[in-house]
């Protein structure tokens, strides 16, 4: 069996298995990830299986549920040159669940990522990182579904805004 079937075979193995502190981390180190000591790994965590071994976790590490790495990203006719690859995740940080980390992403000692984040600059150290809270956008005056049925437009025209 070829070595980038056996890293895909690994990192499906890693999604699902038991061992955040323990067989999780050590599957993607296998891989080839590059990875510091005390890190979590939560479940349906993707780290990329394409290029696990362009990505770097420090020391001290919390990786969330149904997190994403993206460590590479073919586009077309780009050149080598114009490719950000990689991702390295300093000491101590913290990525909230649903996160999305974009290659060429450096995320700073002791940053905190917040849940469902969308990462595609970099990320200072020892920063809160994450979009705005959530907020109400409008008043719904007719329902979305009404008797079973989906009425988008009668659903649009009740918005109110607020």
């Amino acid at each position: 069996m070829s070595g980038r079937i056996m890293q895909r075979i690994l990192g499906k193995l890693a999604m699902i298995s038991p061992g955040g502190y323990s067989l999780r981390p050590w599957l993607h180190k296998v891989r080839g990830v590059r990875m510091g000591k005390n890190v979590w790994i939560s479940q349906l965590v993707y780290l990329d299986d394409q290029h696990p071994e362009k990505i770097e976790i420090g020391d001290n590490v919390t990786i969330g549920l149904g997190c994403t790495v993206f460590a590479h990203f073919y586009l077309g006719d780009r050149s080598p040159e114009d490719a950000r690859t990689g991702v390295v995740i300093g000491n101590d940080v913290f990525i909230g669940p649903n996160c999305t980390i974009l290659e060429g992403v450096t995320i700073g000692e002791g940053a905190v990522v917040v849940a469902g984040s969308v990462i595609t600059r970099n990320v200072p150290p020892g920063v809160l990182y994450g979009p705005p809270a959530a907020e109400p956008l409008a008043r719904i005056t007719q329902p979305l579904t009404e008797n079973g049925q989906v009425q988008y437009q009668k659903f649009l025209f009740g918005l109110k805004k607020l």
